[in-house]
């Protein structure tokens, strides 16, 4: 089969490798889609490496044994390798799984574990079956496109009441977007590129502010009558923006952080937690449990979904998608590997 490969800065190519094997219960899965999400910041520092990806959509095309999924079916590729048995799996939170498998160790083969590729095995309870009424691609948002914000509404309550404060507007904060819209929230959002505030405004946003406005604080009191905003998500992981979430919520209101973050956001316990009141969490993804309700939301937004995937790619242009990411100006970006 053929992969993407990072081979040094700037430098992407398409190598062929061994097929991998169905084992076990881990079906084995053609991509038809594999949406891109950070793969591009290690294309951009060089950093090589020949797996790459941790989400896709395909087809089921070999099974060593019955099980979940049958030979033909289309699936939507759930993220990681976690072990399915621990309390946190079995809980449906298997995205915080502290055993995970090793894919070669498991399979004998180091193949198969990369989403950027024209196969890729995977236990078949990760394997949701996408239903007829929905396209491949579609199907495929149900990764990252959607899931990490969708997690955090679920965790944050959020509402038809709510105003929604949505920090970092690419592709998650735009899946937020819709999310937030979805469930007949009023969307506020922050984002610097006027590309991502344009579609985040198509997409259903209110009003997007620009991050470098100093009266940002005082904007989002106006837009609130001078409470606050109910519900806070930040997309972008840049701490100024982690004190934004914090100071524009009401009190008694709620803040989850989903962009990753290297850095430390200051976080008083009294002023912030105790005399406001705020509940504050972090979202990496939702819970094994939920994958109807967001198949059913996605069967319900067609148009929207057109709009959250901006470019599609073949695997051989892959260098060509990530420059593109690498500008800002695109939402979700889509390799097809058997284009």
């Amino acid at each position: 089969m053929k992969k993407a490969a990072i081979v040094g800065a700037r430098q992407a190519t398409v190598v062929d490798v061994p097929d991998p094997r169905a084992t076990a219960d881990w079906a084995l899965v053609r991509v038809d889609v594999a949406p891109l999400c950070t793969e591009y910041k290690g294309y951009l520092a060089g950093h090589r490496a020949e797996y790459l990806g941790h989400e896709a959509a395909g087809e089921v095309v070999a099974v060593a044994q019955p099980g979940r999924v049958h030979v033909g079916d289309r699936v939507v590729v759930m993220p990681q390798y976690p072990c399915g048995g621990c309390p946190l799996c079995l809980a449906g939170d298997y995205i915080h799984c502290e055993h995970g498998t090793d894919v070669t160790r498991f399979t004998g083969s180091p193949e198969g574990g990369a989403t950027i590729a024209q196969y890729l095995l995977k236990p078949d309870w990760l394997l949701p079956v996408i239903p007829t009424q929905i396209s491949t691609e579609h199907a495929a948002m149900a990764c990252c496109g959607l899931g990490p914000t969708f997690g955090a509404m679920q965790r944050l309550a959020v509402d038809s009441f709510d105003t929604v404060l949505i920090t970092g507007l690419g592709p998650v904060g735009l899946g937020g977007v819709i999310n937030a819209r979805s469930r007949g929230a009023r969307v506020v959002g922050v984002e610097g590129n006027d590309w991502r505030a344009a579609r985040a405004l198509a997409l259903g946003a209110e009003i997007v502010l620009a991050p470098d406005d100093g009266d940002l604080l005082p904007r989002l009191r106006e837009l609130t009558d001078g409470v606050g905003v109910d519900k806070a998500i930040d997309c972008s992981g840049h701490p100024a923006a982690h004190r934004l979430c914090i100071d524009a919520t009401r009190r008694l209101g709620a803040v989850a952080f989903v962009g990753e973050c290297g850095e430390d956001t200051p976080l008083r316990v009294s002023p912030d937690l105790i005399r406001k009141g705020l509940s504050v969490c972090g979202s990496w993804h939702y819970n094994r449990r939920d994958v109807p309700r967001l198949l059913n939301m996605i069967a319900a937004i067609p148009t929207q979904l057109d709009l959250l995937i901006s470019h599609e790619f073949a695997l051989e242009s892959i260098g060509q998608a990530w420059e593109l990411q690498a500008t800002g100006n695109c939402a979700k970006v889509l390799v097809k590997p058997w284009s």
